[in-house]
């Protein structure tokens, strides 16, 4: 039987009894940070570089982790194994905690750990045969410019704006343009072009979220050969791209083959996307053997 449960400072509960008190900074002004994880046969993938990430964007908003990186991997392997499911959607989130009303870091007393756990609701196989359309959404991001760029923080509201408007063209991601007009990520997603042989990605330093997904699909493409470019592109260069896809941990590589009005190619999963993801499953399974 599927589970949902939440584990709040080391308690167990079912999901739907699970609270978070009314002055928990996280709740009050989006003061915290997260991870999104999924298990194959059972078991988180990349775990260790996920909590390397949740402990560099702690670090960049100056929240203390409650627990060593050790620590927080076995709680979370725990919880996973107390909700049985065949395989798991893992989000573990970090907040600064509560206190008195106010923005001052400094009133919140200790920092809250929360790990959500429910089954792993994957995309249907179709998604995968024929592709998703995308939509442009241009936007300055929370956290551009600031410290935080970079950190994968709780205040999510661009991209709640942003897949409300894929919602509403019949999209299933948008890609986020910033201030001059380069298209530098998904909503929930890193994105990735295909043009001749080689791939294009944007970097690091164009203040992305860098996924641990899109990390190990440069490694799948530089064990293959692939040449990658890490640059992020223009609107007016999405005509000239043969294929597009998508990367994050619960999607692994998802094809994209309309993006507002414009086709990607021929309108359909292109041989690299299908190389790519066939060799990225590989590696998953590898990893974990």
């Amino acid at each position: 039987m599927p589970s949902r449960i939440a584990v709040i400072d080391g308690v167990t509960q079912p999901l739907e009894d699970a609270k978070v008190g009314v002055t928990d900074r996280g709740f009050l002004y989006g003061d915290s940070v997260f991870e999104t994880i999924r298990t194959y046969g059972g078991k988180p993938y990349a775990l260790g570089r996920h909590l390397s990430r949740l402990a560099r964007s702690a670090e960049k908003v100056h929240i203390p982790l409650p627990l060593s990186g050790e620590e927080l991997a076995r709680e979370i392997e725990e919880a996973v194994v107390a909700a049985g499911n065949p395989e798991s959607y893992v989000r573990v989130t970090i907040t600064r905690g509560s206190g008195e009303l106010g923005l001052d870091p400094s009133l919140a007393e200790k920092p809250l750990r929360v790990i959500l756990v429910t089954p792993l609701v994957a995309p249907a196989p179709e998604a995968y045969e024929r592709g998703i359309s995308a939509v442009t959404y241009r936007v300055r991001r929370a956290s551009d410019a600031t410290d935080a760029a970079g950190a994968k923080i709780g205040n999510y509201l661009v991209s709640v704006l942003a897949m409300r408007q894929a919602k509403a063209a019949g999209a299933g991601e948008a890609l986020i343009v910033d201030g001059d007009g380069h298209v530098v990520e998904g909503a929930t997603s890193n994105v990735f072009f295909v043009k001749g042989e080689g791939l294009l990605t944007p970097p690091e330093d164009a203040g992305i979220l860098s996924g641990i997904t899109r990390q190990t699909m440069l490694d799948v493409a530089k064990d293959l050969g692939v040449r990658v470019e890490q640059r992020a592109p223009v609107l007016a260069e999405l005509p000239t791209f043969q294929e597009a896809f998508i990367t994050s941990s619960i999607r692994e590589l998802l094809p994209v083959v309309r993006i507002d009005e414009t086709t990607v190619g021929a309108g359909v999963p292109g041989p690299v996307s299908k190389k790519l993801l066939a060799a990225f499953r590989e590696r998953t399974r590898r990893d974990l053997a």
